[in-house]
């Protein structure tokens, strides 16, 4: 039974990439599950308190709350407040613009696994291929000592070395497509729910159809 070391160095150089290929993907990956934890891109709390406030007309109790969270959302709802003016378009162009820029962050690193699960079959096909090569001139070498007797013993053994860089290629790169899907899926329903919090904190701001903030904050503070 060949042990894992045995087995990298049949693979032969390109089996270093490789390896350092499947090691970084894992790295990719985890860091951004960990990234994309709930309390650090939605703080649903943080949601339900902060659009209380700003339906309220409190929007400096809201922009406080926003002020004190790094979360995703935090960000998105504080440029939108803080853009408040005289037309809900502004606030709105406000809310796009930073939900871009904010989706953008999450999907960092991410297309990195997507390369990785192109790359890494193509390196264990190159490693392949060029084993093959250096068995085929071993048997040329061989057949010109021996007069035409080719060991069979010789020649697989070769041939199935040449083959290990093909299987670790595949197998660094089944794990980071796997990955790469699973993160682009849930970055995109972090971003429709981003969306949908915004639209949210708009009709909150403006609840009715009209370009005139019907809750500016001097009016409830002079109320309350």
């Amino acid at each position: 039974m060949h042990s894992t070391w045995t087995l990298v160095q049949q693979g032969g150089a390109l089996m270093i990439p490789i390896i350092s290929a499947s090691i970084i993907s894992l790295f990719v990956f985890f860091e951004r599950l960990w990234s994309l934890r709930p309390s650090k891109v939605i703080p649903p709390d943080l949601v339900v308190l902060a659009l209380e406030r700003s339906a309220a007309g409190r929007y400096r109790e809201a922009i406080t709350l926003c002020e004190g969270s790094g979360s995703t959302v935090s960000a998105i709802m504080y440029r939108g407040l803080k853009k408040r003016g005289t037309h809900r378009s502004h606030m709105k162009e406000a809310l796009e613009e930073i939900g871009q820029i904010e989706v953008s962050y999450l999907n960092r690193y991410v297309e990195l696994l997507g390369t990785i699960a192109t790359i890494a079959p193509l390196m264990g096909l190159l490693g392949t291929v060029i084993g093959m090569i250096d068995v085929f001139r071993a048997v040329v070498t061989e057949v010109g000592v021996q007069g035409g007797m080719v060991n069979p013993a010789s020649l697989a053994n070769g041939i199935w070395a040449a083959l290990i860089t093909t299987a670790a290629g595949l197998s660094a790169a089944i794990p980071a497509f796997l990955g790469y899907k699973y993160l682009i899926g849930y970055i995109d329903r972090l971003a429709v729910e981003l969306e949908e919090i915004g639209l949210s904190l708009l009709e909150a701001v403006y609840p009715t159809d009209s370009e005139i903030d019907p809750l500016s904050e001097s009016s409830v503070e002079s109320t309350q």
